[in-house]
């Protein structure tokens, strides 16, 4: 069922596990978000400008250029995308990811996650009640 306090919102996927990326976009798109996905930081890099997203599901760790890279070069380059990061990652408890999630004080999601998860961080994240 599409809600229409969703509808529209678009969603940018940085994920580069196929089938992670496949449940993101799969269940963000029947809630009524318009969902891309981009492989890399560098892929989301080149898309976001481009173009801008209500917001990102960044995962910390791609290839060619990871989250974090990513993150930082949003808040110099587009800081209102920066705003509207939320993360995730399997590797919440090393010293540097967690470090890193204090610092940039984003939510993020760990792995693995449920569709129920994904769809109350998003929607808690745009302001949509859930």
């Amino acid at each position: 069922m599409v809600q229409a306090n969703s509808s529209g919102k678009t969603i940018l996927v940085v994920e580069d596990e196929p089938v992670i990326a496949q449940v993101c976009s799969r269940t963000l798109s029947t809630e009524g978000f318009q969902v891309e996905v981009a492989v890399n930081g560098q892929v989301a890099l080149d898309i976001l400008d481009q173009k801008e997203y209500d917001l990102c599901l960044v995962d910390i760790r791609t290839p060619s250029m990871s989250g974090i890279e990513l993150y930082e070069h949003l808040e110099k380059e587009h800081p209102k995308m920066a705003s509207r990061i939320i993360f995730s990652t399997g590797d919440v408890l090393s010293g540097n990811t967690k470090a890193f999630l204090e610092k940039t004080n984003r939510p993020y999601l760990p792995k693995p996650f449920t569709p129920d998860e994904l769809r109350a961080i998003v929607k808690t994240a745009l302001g949509i009640t859930v």
